[in-house]
């Protein structure tokens, strides 16, 4: 996988650093627990305590708040947990069958430009589905990475229909990036509808299932990592949990 908005995006650190650790923990991971980790990973990294470190977990279903939530985008507010949380956006669901990769890198270990860097983890998203033949985009007045659908109806503009595949949300404490990014493998789709997500009203939610690949966690992880080195260069395992 080597595709030019991939290579075009690179953000490997200085020389010299280490590998960045890589974690996958099992099972379903309480929200709270994951931000309370994120946030103590983040300190010592920051501090030059710890390697920089990407966390893939899978979370119970429930929504979460970004620093832009909008009240009235948030539908079914008894349905599940919600979570106000200090990244960026707006409402978002985490739920069984979507991987989300927590990222914490350091970025005076590589580029002080917060652009830059959201840059490289659309890039890290488009690489990953790329190597499984979906063609994922960005758009400049929407967040996260977006597919067409020409199976789909046309919307009333006359434009084709697009679903949003992977979001992210990420936030900075002293330069070190926590949150991250969510990839949607075959999440219930459905648990979609108590919230606008991200606050896009014109347009839906898909996942690799929805798009007829049955692709094992397993599997969307190693191509995950092979992208996320791709852009953010070597990484090791980290069996810590």
């Amino acid at each position: 996988m080597r595709s030019r908005d991939t290579l075009e995006t690179r953000f490997f650190a200085q020389p010299g650093h280490p590998p960045v650790r890589w974690r996958i923990s099992e099972g379903l991971t309480p929200y709270p627990d994951a931000v309370a980790l994120m946030e103590m990973e983040a300190e010592r990294i920051a501090a030059g305590d710890a390697d920089e470190l990407v966390w893939l977990v899978e979370h119970p279903p429930l929504y979460t708040a970004g620093t832009s939530a909008k009240a009235e985008d948030l539908v079914a507010p008894d349905r599940f947990e919600v979570h106000a949380t200090g990244r960026g956006g707006e409402y978002t669901y985490h739920g069984p069958g979507q991987r989300v990769a927590y990222v914490m890198i350091d970025l005076k270990r590589r580029r002080q430009d917060v652009r830059a860097f959201v840059s490289a983890m659309e890039a890290v998203i488009i690489g990953t589905l790329e190597s499984m033949n979906v063609t994922g985009e960005r758009r400049e007045d929407r967040v996260g990475v977006w597919v067409r659908r020409p199976d789909k109806p046309r919307l009333a503009d006359g434009s084709m229909a697009e679903d949003k595949i992977a979001a992210i949300g990420i936030r900075l404490r002293k330069w070190v990036s926590y949150h991250g990014l969510a990839i949607n493998i075959d999440p219930e789709l459905e648990h979609f509808s108590g919230i606008v997500p991200c606050g896009v009203r014109a347009h839906g939610v898909t996942s690799l299932v929805d798009l007829g690949l049955p692709i094992p966690m397993h599997e969307a992880d190693i191509r995950l990592r092979d992208a996320f080195e791709m852009v953010f260069g070597p990484t090791r395992d980290d069996r810590q949990n």
